[in-house]
């Protein structure tokens, strides 16, 4: 039997307000193609099908043909697919007695029948029953209706349960989950901050070895945790500027005898690039200009691939039009700004760090002004920012000198 694990494809995504629907159409693509050729007998998806609730049309017509060009392509291969903490359990769930007809199963919210846990339909055989999938969506309130200490290890216990009680020799037993397993690494935090009944972390416990494969998502960085057999399939794109170096693929499991014979991951191409100015740290102005002057022509103004541009300056004084000379210098390359980020080069120290514990009343304002500029910016400041903070000065203490003004003020 030989399985096909993906996830977290966050469909409808938005990078800094740029749509994402030509990386992902570019991806499915890509997996119907892998499928077709490597003949998975079964293909699971562990979460975050979405990436919102709510997600636009666009990205609902992605799932639906794909999911028919699938069965057109593989009319035999099993499709399960579990719910994500991004997605919409109802929503998600709202075709499955449809899907479930023509092979392809979707588990949104935990379902329960006369208060347990419905295990006809998370325990899923495919490949004609040589494998079992213990399908467990994203755990939410909802679906732990009675209080308990550890609701993961009771849902996850109940539901192992029922698998050893329906498994057959030789049956492969494959689970399912969408969560954050201690040890696994989140190089990006918002990876990480899901919480279970208070709990924002899984102990590895959950998987006892009599299960041959966890297929798991939520972490965008693929990797196994604990063992071989438990594995994040990882996101199929960048889904933020900090994931730039990640690794995106797919995971080909093979089994033998109900046991894991071979595990390989594919790497999915990536169809736009994250460029960073500079590679690393921060650049004067005129070396992000002249970085940029080396990027390649833009030769097709609608051209959806244009690289992701992130620019970081280094800056000693302030600079109003830092936008604008970077758009201007942009103008005609083929990359795209997503982030222009300023880094400064004061100290940072805070102002309590800088001055002598005093009654705000003795304090010289032109000191506090001092003090705060060279939290920001090595250089002092120019005779016009100086000239434009004493006539504020000189403003503000006239309306306190004149007690009819100053009772405005105040």
């Amino acid at each position: 039997m030989r399985l096909l694990h993906t996830s977290d494809w966050h469909l409808g995504h938005t990078l800094k307000e740029v749509t994402r629907d030509h990386e992902h159409a570019a991806f499915l693509r890509w997996l119907l193609e892998t499928c077709v050729r490597e003949a998975p007998d079964a293909l699971v998806i562990t979460g975050d099908v979405f990436d919102a609730g709510t997600p636009p049309a666009s990205a609902e017509r992605m799932w639906f043909e794909f999911l028919a060009a699938a069965r057109r392509a593989r009319p035999a291969m099993d499709i399960v697919a579990i719910a994500g903490n991004h997605d919409s359990p109802a929503r998600l769930g709202a075709s499955s007695a449809v899907l479930r007809e023509l092979g392809v199963h979707v588990i949104g919210g935990l379902p329960r029948l006369d208060g347990s846990i419905d295990l006809d339909r998370v325990l899923i055989p495919v490949a004609g029953g040589q494998g079992l999938v213990a399908a467990v969506p994203f755990l939410r309130p909802i679906d732990i209706p009675v209080p308990v200490e550890d609701p993961l290890a009771t849902v996850y216990g109940e539901v192992l349960a029922g698998a050893r009680d329906r498994r057959r020799p030789e049956q492969a037993l494959i689970v399912l989950g969408h969560l954050y397993v201690t040890g696994a690494d989140p190089s990006y935090l918002s990876e990480r901050r899901i919480s279970i009944g208070g709990q924002e972390s899984a102990s590895l416990r959950l998987f006892p070895d009599d299960i041959d494969y966890v297929a798991l998502g939520h972490m965008h960085r693929a990797q196994r945790v604990g063992r071989d057999s438990i594995r994040y399939a990882g996101a199929p794109i960048a889904l933020s500027l900090d994931e730039a170096g990640y690794r995106h693929g797919v995971v080909v499991v093979d089994f033998e005898g109900g046991r894991v014979r071979d595990q390989r991951v594919i790497d999915i191409p990536q169809t736009v690039e994250i460029v960073r100015i500079p590679a690393r740290g921060a650049a004067p102005l005129a070396e992000v200009v002249a970085a940029i002057s080396a990027l390649p022509p833009r030769l097709d103004a609608d051209d959806p691939a244009r690289p992701y541009l992130e620019i970081v300056v280094a800056l000693d004084r302030p600079e109003p039009r830092l936008r604008t000379q970077v758009e201007t210098a942009l103008d005609g390359e083929r990359a795209r700004l997503v982030q222009l980020h300023v880094q400064l080069s004061g100290d940072g120290a805070a102002l309590g760090d800088r001055v002598q514990t005093k009654r705000l009343a003795e304090l010289d304002p032109r000191d506090v002004f001092a003090q705060l500029w060279a939290r920001s910016h090595a250089d002092p400041p120019s005779a016009a920012v100086t000239g434009a903070f004493e006539r504020l000065l000189a403003e503000v203490q006239g309306d306190l000198d004149d007690p009819e003004r100053a009772a405005k003020v105040s």
